[in-house]
């Protein structure tokens, strides 16, 4: 498919020197993919975020401080 906008803005791009510029282009480009990328979760990642949520409403969390020191612990028990 030929789309005139997209042969203009690579034609710009290509002769551009400024890397400022290029660097926003590139942020802006960035930020839409990012935008518009749909996440499509398991029904065992659903439940793992189900679980997680309860475990919220239940104040059953750690810091994680306490989870690098359990960490530390493990893998010095290894």
């Amino acid at each position: 498919m030929d789309n005139p906008l997209k042969h203009r803005l690579i034609d710009k791009i290509l002769s551009t020197k400024n890397e400022e510029v290029l660097s926003a282009i590139d942020q802006l480009l960035d930020s839409v993919e990012k935008q518009s990328e749909n996440v499509s979760l398991t029904k065992e990642q659903k439940m793992m975020l189900e679980m997680s949520e309860i475990d919220l409403q239940k104040d059953e969390t750690i810091s994680q401080d306490e989870l690098d020191k359990e960490d530390l612990s493990w893998l010095n028990a290894q």
